[in-house]
């Protein structure tokens, strides 16, 4: 499971026009769930985006968590994150997981999300979704739980 974060001042995301969900600051997380991800992904993601010190203290130093901050979470599911573009022009989406798998595998992620006590919005599931993000420093982290897990690629 990859899961593209951004310190945001503001982000929002609309399907047909219709704006579905907004956060102020905090952090808009573009997660992509690849074949056999399984929730204990999500359980080590989830408390890391929480957690992870990326905002700047008094000092200007990157000590507080969106925790800390008392910030907000937009979660998107973007299966994009696990595209393949070594080979020719077009990339490859193999490893993505099926939709109804990842569907069910994204709901239990901010479900977990929704539990660190942050405000969380979302986009649609297998929506086209307009998403606009006000990035903040820019600053924009990837994190893979394969990393953690120690899962092979």
């Amino acid at each position: 499971m990859k899961a593209l974060l951004q310190r945001v001042s503001r982000a929002s995301v609309s399907v047909n026009g219709t704006e579905v969900g907004r956060i102020g600051r905090g952090l808009a997380v573009l997660v992509g769930i690849a074949n056999g991800d399984t929730i204990k992904d999500a359980q080590y993601l989830v408390p890391k985006i929480a957690g992870l010190r990326i905002f700047e203290d008094v000092a200007g130093k990157f000590n507080l968590s969106a925790l800390d901050i008392g910030g907000e979470l937009l979660l998107v599911s973007q299966f994009t994150l696990l595209a393949d573009a070594r080979k020719g022009r077009r990339p490859s989406f193999t490893d993505a997981a099926p939709p109804a798998q990842a569907e069910e595998l994204f709901n239990e992620f901010v479900s977990l999300a929704r539990q660190t006590g942050l405000k969380v919005a979302t986009g649609r599931f297998q929506q086209h979704m307009l998403v606009e993000i006000l990035n903040d420093g820019p600053v924009t982290i990837m994190l893979d739980s394969r990393d953690k897990l120690g899962k092979p690629e």
